[in-house]
């Protein structure tokens, strides 16, 4: 049997923290930034927790 292949777009996008929970950087901070608030860019610049529901795909396409 070959071994399993890590999904290449999905570990550019995700990463696992120390205590082994999924992060993501949350949406809307790629373009047209000049236009939204200071401080609504700063809190969209935070990581944030995989939802629990996507956790069990996300870890068998990055192979865990």
């Amino acid at each position: 049997m070959p071994k399993m292949k890590t999904h290449s777009g999905t570990k550019k996008r995700f990463r696992f923290t120390g205590s082994g929970k999924l992060m993501k950087q949350q949406i809307n901070m790629r373009h047209n930034l000049e236009h939204m608030p200071t401080k609504r860019k700063r809190r969209l610049n935070q990581d944030q927790v995989v939802s629990a529901a996507d956790v069990k795909k996300l870890k068998k396409q990055l192979g865990r």
